[in-house]
Parts: structure tokens; C-alpha cells; sequence
């Protein structure tokens, strides 16, 4: 690819450096199993269960001087969510019957051992997570209620009440990123850990399938 021909926003250049760890994630055994209805809802909580540490080490970074609105935006933040999801499910004590398993910690840490000054490290979880959530989250709701009869209240984690159109979200969302006055560095360094974050992810997948594995 020529200097010409390179997508000219980041967020077209994040995605498109992402698109081969993505793909890769979101091909990974535990996961296409659970969206093809393979599995059963026990394994979407414990699944659901894992992320909730993963939120909740996300969500605990406090806002920074000059984070671009949407870091801002509480609308987001998904924690709330998937707690009150997970005692729908009967797993209102989540954190003892599911303990985070070690990819799912070693995730966690990675956040945590974040700088929170660092906003193009931080932004390239957050765009990873919640970017998601609006987009192939839909789906995702959407199968778990087919295959495996979860109900409204136990699928809020996917539901965004603040949000009227996520198509005109993510579209602002993408506008904000490409509007960062990032220099040359600070761009490869997002790009860089969100393509560590979809690692991450993949990570997650491979160690909840192998506890199915273990649970059947």
C-alpha cells in the first residue's frame, strides 16, 4: 500500500489494522459454538461472567484533561448492566462461582497497568469494547435469546437507553477519533494495543472454551 492509496482517518486506519486480529477473534472456537447455539446459556453466563472483570477494570480508569467526549460518556459504561444481568441468571454472587480464569486476569492487569494519562492506549480498549457492543453485541443479544431463551432482563448489557441510534453513535464515535490531533507515535501506539486488546479477547475465547470443554 502506497502513501497514497492508506485510509485517510485514523479510525479508518485503526480498523483496517485491526481487521486481521478481529477476524481472528471472532472466529475462535467458544465463541462461534455459542452464537450457533451449541452450547447453553450456562456458558453465556460464564462468558458474561469473565467480561464483567474485564468492564469493570475498563470503567475504573478516572476521566483525564483533554479525553475526547466520548471516553466521557456515561451512557456507556456497562457495568451496572451485566451485574444486574448476571443475578437474573441465578449468578448473583458472579464473582465467587465464576472466578476470573487467568487470561481473563492477565487482561485485567493489562488495564490496570495502564497509565491513565496514556489516552491513545486507553481509547484503543475502549473503541475495541464498547464499539463492539454497538455493533456485533446486537447480534450477539439477539442469538443468545434465540438459541438459549435468555430474556430482556437478562440481556440489558447489550440494550444502550441513552443511545437513539447507534449507527449515528458509532458515526460521531469515528468522527471524534479522526479529530485526535495524535502525532505519529501516539497513533502507532493505539493501533498497537488495540491490536493487543483483540489478542486479549481471543485469549478469553480460547480459555472459556476449554472450560466448556470442561463443564460438559
Amino acid at each position: 500500500m502506497t502513501a497514497t492509496d492508506a485510509p485517510s482517518g485514523l479510525s479508518a486506519r485503526l480498523r483496517e489494522a485491526t481487521a486481521p486480529q478481529h477476524r481472528d477473534t471472532e472466529s475462535r472456537g467458544f465463541i462461534t459454538r455459542l452464537m450457533g447455539g451449541e452450547l447453553d446459556l450456562a456458558a453465556y453466563v460464564r462468558y458474561l461472567a469473565q467480561y464483567t472483570y474485564v468492564y469493570r477494570a475498563l470503567e475504573a480508569r478516572a476521566p483525564q484533561p483533554g479525553d475526547p467526549g466520548f471516553l466521557a460518556d456515561a451512557g456507556l459504561r456497562r457495568v451496572p448492566s451485566m451485574e444486574a444481568d448476571l443475578a437474573e441468571l441465578g449468578a448473583g454472587d458472579w464473582q465467587a462461582e465464576h472466578p476470573a480464569l487467568p487470561a481473563t486476569q492477565a487482561y485485567v492487569d493489562h488495564l490496570g497497568g495502564l497509565d491513565a494519562a496514556d489516552t491513545p492506549r486507553y481509547i484503543a480498549h475502549h473503541y475495541t469494547r464498547y464499539l463492539g457492543d454497538l455493533s456485533g453485541g446486537q447480534a450477539i443479544a439477539a442469538l443468545v435469546a434465540r438459541h438459549y431463551g435468555a430474556t430482556d432482563a437478562q440481556l440489558g448489557f447489550y440494550r444502550f437507553e441513552s443511545i437513539d441510534s447507534p449507527v449515528r453513535y458509532k458515526r460521531d464515535y469515528r468522527a471524534q477519533l479522526d479529530a485526535l490531533a495524535l502525532d505519529a507515535v501516539q497513533e502507532r501506539a493505539l493501533i498497537e494495543e488495540a491490536q493487543a486488546a483483540f489478542d486479549f479477547n481471543g485469549a478469553i475465547f480460547d480459555a472459556l472454551g476449554a472450560d466448556a470443554r470442561a463443564a460438559a
